[in-house]
């Protein structure tokens, strides 16, 4: 995780997430049940469905655990009353750190979070006391093998986007939230295939850590990552590749 790439901490935790292929679904469909809930189960009038709906694809999520995340957030079949919350604090070396979670408990995860965070350096904040430091922005990483970067640095700049950088191998492209739609669709119609697509929160700043404080962060990351009610963590670390390896 060299560099200020807003791809690495994503890469990250798609090889956390690899690893932990169990709990990949649980947390999938409940995202499907979330956004069903609070947008239809049209995907083409939902954004958030439809991104659950791709990350689902690229996870393998078979259809009828789809199928059923969808009944459940359409009230067709029983299942928990999840509530959304986010928390936010601080890791070591003072690292800003941003959780998502989906809970049906939410004394027990709080608990949960404040106990993880001060057990590997860090310390639970307040609300708002680091979201500042991030930006919501839709993401894409494309490979750079055989792909002309300034063909698509023009399709995508043209298409809405308000980044382009070549980065390690990939070119990663940022948008608005409200542009991330039409960006797609560019890269689609031109059979472009993005490793990554999707919206995210993108630090402003980042920390570069080393030493115990990057460990302690990494092994941080992971247990926040494992835990089964929190569904995404946005961290603004900066480290040395050969402390993650």
């Amino acid at each position: 995780m060299s560099g200020h790439s807003k791809w690495a901490n994503i890469k990250h935790k798609k090889g956390k997430m690899d690893a932990m292929r169990g709990k990949i679904t649980t947390k999938i469909s409940r995202e499907i049940t979330i956004a069903v809930r609070m947008g239809g189960s049209d995907p083409t009038g939902n954004m958030r469905l439809k991104l659950a709906l791709q990350k689902a694809r690229e996870n393998n999520i078979p259809k009828e655990n789809i199928q059923r995340a969808i009944q459940k957030g359409m009230g067709a079949l029983e299942g928990s009353n999840y509530e959304e919350i986010i928390y936010e604090g601080y890791g070591p070396g003072g690292v800003a750190i941003m959780v998502e979670a989906m809970t049906d408990n939410r004394n027990r995860t709080a608990a949960d979070v404040r106990h993880l965070f001060s057990k590997y350096g860090g310390n639970l904040g307040e609300s708002g006391c680091v979201s500042w430091m991030f930006k919501q922005k839709g993401l894409f990483v494309v490979e750079q093998d055989g792909i002309d970067e300034e063909e698509l640095m023009l399709l995508t700049l043209d298409a809405g986007a308000d980044d382009f950088e070549a980065s390690d191998g990939q070119f990663e492209i940022t948008t608005t939230p409200d542009n991330f739609e039409q960006v797609q669709e560019a890269l689609e119609k031109n059979n472009i295939k993005a490793v990554v697509a999707r919206i995210t929160m993108v630090p402003e700043t980042t920390v570069d850590l080393s030493g115990d404080e990057a460990t302690k962060m990494i092994k941080l990351l992971d247990v926040l990552e494992d835990h089964d009610d929190i569904q995404e963590v946005y961290t603004n670390f900066d480290i040395p590749e050969d402390i993650d390896d």
